[in-house]
């Protein structure tokens, strides 16, 4: 195959990873904000709606465990495309939601077709990223923090479409006919995975399970801060923030959705401007230890500030608002190092197994920040949620201090002033 043939394959290979990555994300942002939006106004409290998303991130955190594992032996192309049924499966599920049900038939209900939806989350990222470390062609390494970045930065954008998508279908059509309407647009992204090639990811040695458990110490370490970097977003944007945003300050479904929206897609414009503002106002060298420390600890004082201002009785719109554009540039920044990172202090054959298990930290974080976002809010309200937030950032940051910089033989060179 020549290197013409075999750039148009990388070519579209990207593409169709990236159609489908793009596709459930949208979904996935839409059911998210259709499930919180939908049971808070039918009377739900903070911590029945956290509860909800208890089994989405419980087993996600058990789908990135395996799931790098599964990839690593029978391909990305399996897993990736898995993840995507079961999100069809999951949204079917819902739609025979019967809101005569009692709360302890409904919450077990919906807790097992979020369990698919949290399945399908996981399967398609980790897919999806571990599939961009092997498609992107070797003698454009250069280019692989682009081209991550890319795909996050992106998908990002989307996820806040999506929540922009789920008000909007929950005030146009409802909650049962938004949920097929998600369904059928996924099934036809399936089909594509047809030309996607067989095998992509697959490793020609078979990998003891045991060997999950084994990781290098850069590995292990930039997990640990995946974990309470994530957790420390999601203890106060999953439920304690919307629930606010609703019910104190009385904002409607489609103004909810619309906001987080717009803050979960600037947050993936920046995310993928990194490399470029980076470039101009950094060293030009490729992310190492020091930028995920500047970063991480810059992040501390954002929760932190926003918690005083609303203590100080400074208005809430204007804290919250103000605030969280904030916390969104200094959190899509460390985000894009770290997404990065892990594929730096990786190699070839090791990637899905090791995407897989910084993921399995990452759904572990969201999981911890899930269910204290909604026990948090209950108790204490968006100012405990906030406190708990800036303890998180503080965690990552000094687990970051253990980090070293990729070694020069392993690291992937980064081409500072691309797109992330």
């Amino acid at each position: 195959m020549d290197s013409t043939t075999a750039s148009s394959a990388n070519f579209k290979n990207y593409a169709l990873v990236t159609l489908a990555y793009w596709g459930f994300t949208i979904t996935d942002g839409a059911l998210r904000m259709l499930v919180l939006l939908y049971f808070y106004n039918i009377g739900y409290t903070p911590i029945q709606i956290a509860s909800l998303f208890l089994f989405y991130e419980v087993f996600g955190v058990v789908t990135n465990f395996l799931g790098g594992w599964i990839g690593s032996q029978f391909g990305l192309k399996v897993t990736l495309y898995t993840g995507i049924g079961l999100q069809v499966i999951s949204l079917v599920i819902l739609s025979f939601l019967n809101p005569s049900w009692s709360l302890w038939i409904a919450v077990p209900y919906v807790m097992v077709a979020q369990a698919f939806s949290g399945i399908a989350k996981d399967l398609t990222k980790m897919s999806s990223k571990s599939a961009i470390r092997l498609v992107v062609p070797q003698d454009a390494q250069s280019s692989l923090f682009k081209w991550v970045a890319v795909l996050t930065g992106s998908k990002n954008a989307l996820k806040g479409a999506g929540f922009f998508v789920g008000g909007a279908l929950l005030t146009a059509v409802g909650f049962i006919h938004a949920l097929w309407i998600m369904a059928g647009g996924l099934a036809v992204i399936m089909f594509s995975g047809l030309l996607l090639p067989k095998g992509i990811g697959k490793i020609k040695k078979k990998v003891k399970f045991s060997q999950l458990f084994s990781k290098s110490r850069e590995i292990n370490i930039l997990s640990a801060a995946r974990f309470f970097l994530f957790g420390s977003r999601d203890v106060w944007f999953v439920v304690g923030l919307p629930v606010f945003l609703r019910g104190q300050l009385g904002w409607s479904f489609a103004q909810v959705g619309g906001f987080l929206a717009c803050w979960v897609i600037g947050y993936g414009i920046i995310q993928f401007s990194a490399p470029a503002l980076l470039k101009r106002f950094g060293s030009g060298q490729p992310p190492g230890s020091k930028t995920i420390q500047f970063w991480t600890f810059t992040l501390v004082g954002v929760p932190v500030a926003i918690a005083i201002a609303l203590q100080l009785n400074v208005p809430p719109n204007l804290a919250i608002v103000g605030g969280l554009c904030i916390f969104g540039v200094v959190f899509a920044f460390n985000s894009a190092v770290h997404s990065y990172l892990v594929l730096a202090f990786t190699d070839d054959d090791k990637v899905a197994l090791n995407v897989g298990f910084y993921y399995m930290a990452n759904s572990g974080g969201r999981l911890a920040g899930t269910v204290l976002s909604g026990l948090v809010y209950q108790f204490y309200g968006l100012v405990g949620c906030l406190w708990t937030s800036a303890f998180f950032v503080l965690s990552a940051a000094l687990v970051t201090l253990k980090l070293p910089d990729p070694q020069p033989s392993k690291a992937i060179a980064w081409k500072a002033g691309d797109g992330d």
